[in-house]
């Protein structure tokens, strides 16, 4: 979402809401480390609006280079985008907000790679909608939709355990609903098995898979996490506050970047001050913030979804590939920026 709390106005903002100078909100926010981003996307097809939101990857283990990028236009549907940034395919999905996506995924008896995406074309009743991702071809079919319970839907993430596939779809008033998600035969089917719940607006959200974690970005409010498994408790617990200090609301987008067993560090998108904040997965301590500023290529601003993905990504992502939705790219549409991890590894002075 785009927050109305902004240094500019943007076409998102409803008539008539006030706006709050930065300077203003980050007043005692805590000093953000620089990166530039090394690549971004060509804008999304809706120009002059609030569309482009949420991203995610597929890397390609046996040509990195090769990996593939899924992004949503949430006015009109879901791109594929190579590392160079080029549009390889667009299919009109309507109002898709969020996406993720899991490879080796038995898909109609074969496997392949799950993209979902929540949809929202009906505000009253949410859906997830599901795609099978070619990588020879980078292009995008259908395959069908499952409820997501009553209300807008918002975010979406997908987690894997023994027991398989689950979207947690993540409603506008903060319900998670849970869905088991079978798409071994010609149509897939979902089914609610538990819903959870934070108070106000909520959105992204990411599942760690090693330790059955999931995390969820309530808007105004901060950073939690839930026991991913069906069967686990469905109480939270916060990791951070959006108090303005290293956290500012609005809090949007959460990825993950694991390292090990159980370690690595959970990011969130501090969309208020423009910065990026990390707290370590095994205390849920306060590690850094980082803002992607303007270099050979322009910054990133008034970000709502990213992605991170650790690994080898070929000569101009070797260590990994960070994306952040970009609010506000100059005079064209909405678009992504990709960050290299090592940039962003250096300069907070993590560990190698």
């Amino acid at each position: 979402m785009i927050s109305c709390f902004t240094f500019v106005t943007l076409a998102g903002c409803a008539t008539g809401e006030k706006e709050i100078p930065v300077a203003v909100r980050i007043a005692n926010a805590t000093p953000a480390v620089s990166v530039t981003a090394r690549g971004e996307t060509t804008p999304v097809g809706t120009p002059n609006a609030d569309a482009a939101d949420d991203p995610a990857i597929w890397r390609n283990a046996a040509d990195p280079a090769q990996s593939l990028i899924v992004g949503t236009d949430k006015k009109a549907g879901l791109h594929v985008y190579g590392l160079d940034g080029r549009n390889r395919d667009f299919l009109d999905a309507g109002r898709v907000n969020n996406v993720d996506l899991k490879d080796g995924v038995v898909i109609n008896g074969a496997p392949g790679i799950l993209v979902a995406a929540s949809d929202r074309n009906d505000i009253a009743n949410a859906k997830v909608a599901l795609f099978r991702l070619d990588p020879a071809t980078a292009k995008l079919t259908a395959i069908g939709k499952i409820d997501g319970g009553k209300g807008e839907a918002y975010g979406i993430c997908l987690g894997r355990d023994a027991s398989g596939l689950s979207a947690f779809i993540v409603l506008k008033d903060g319900t998670i609903n849970q869905i088991a998600l079978d798409a071994t035969g010609a149509t897939p089917t979902g089914r609610v098995v538990r819903s959870m719940k934070l108070d106000t607006q909520s959105e992204g959200c990411a599942v760690d898979d090693r330790t059955g974690t999931l995390y969820v970005a309530e808007e105004d409010v901060g950073l939690w996490r839930f026991d991913a498994r069906a069967t686990g408790a469905t109480t939270p617990k916060k990791i951070a506050a959006a108090d303005g200090k290293n956290l500012v609301m609005d809090a949007e987008g959460v990825a993950i970047a694991p390292i090990g067993e159980k370690d690595g560090y959970v990011l969130v998108s501090s969309q208020g001050d423009n910065a990026y904040v990390l707290y370590r997965l095994s205390d849920d301590s306060y590690v850094g913030r980082f803002r992607v500023v303007d270099g050979s290529i322009g910054g990133s601003e008034e970000t709502d979804g990213i992605e991170l993905m650790l690994g080898d990504f070929g000569p101009a992502y070797p260590g990994g590939l960070f994306i952040a939705q970009d609010g506000h790219n100059a005079a064209a549409a909405q678009n992504f920026k990709l960050v290299g991890w090592d940039d962003i590894v250096k300069a907070l002075g993590l560990p190698r």
